[in-house]
């Protein structure tokens, strides 16, 4: 098992396709996954706000699952850290002081301008952008992500899905890399 360790905002979270592909990297043992139970709640609430037909308790099952399978991802004792940490958007302060007790080193998010260098650096921290993230393990191993890909992609049953929707859901999630990336190996997802 890797030591490094990333912890994720919860807007990496809430796309479904990304989410489960983050989640089935980890367990590689590539990288440790971390969040906090406010991170969870932040992204189910939002999928459950714009998906109104979800049942709440498919999310809870899927958090769940994410716990189990991710060794050690919860961090807590975060809270006392958060006042002291200045960031434009004072609402990512909680990230920022997860990943610092949770001894991060990146933290995964699409919205960097909320988590400014200089300010990270201080803590040495930096935040990355999912599509960075993925590609900077495909650099690791294109193996281990295409295996990955292929798991996330036979997991989606109900309707099941085909390599072209599958790498489709990547590009519109804004991730060119990814999606690149898995349209070169599309016959091995």
């Amino acid at each position: 098992m890797s030591h490094f360790t990333v912890i994720f905002d919860a807007c990496a979270l809430y796309p479904e396709s990304l989410r489960d592909l983050l989640m089935q990297l980890a367990t590689t043992g590539m990288y440790r996954a971390k969040w906090t139970e406010r991170i969870q709640d932040e992204w189910t609430e939002n999928v459950l706000k714009n998906n109104p037909h979800l049942k709440r308790e498919r999310l809870t099952r899927t958090r769940q699952l994410m716990n189990e399978h991710a060794l050690d991802c919860l961090v807590t004792g975060y809270e006392r850290l958060e006042n002291s940490i200045s960031l434009p958007d004072p609402d990512d302060r909680h990230v920022v002081a997860a990943a610092i007790v949770g001894k991060a080193e990146v933290i995964v998010t699409f919205n960097l301008k909320d988590f400014p260098t200089d300010e990270l650096a201080a803590y040495n921290i930096e935040a990355q952008h999912p599509d960075d993230f993925i590609n900077n393990l495909i650099d690791l191993s294109q193996a281990k992500v295409c295996d990955a890909a292929k798991i996330c992609r036979a997991r989606r049953k109900h309707p099941p899905i085909d390599v072209a929707d599958y790498i489709a859901c990547f590009a519109r999630q804004k991730l060119p890399q990814t999606a690149s990336f898995l349209r070169e190996m599309a016959g091995l997802i």
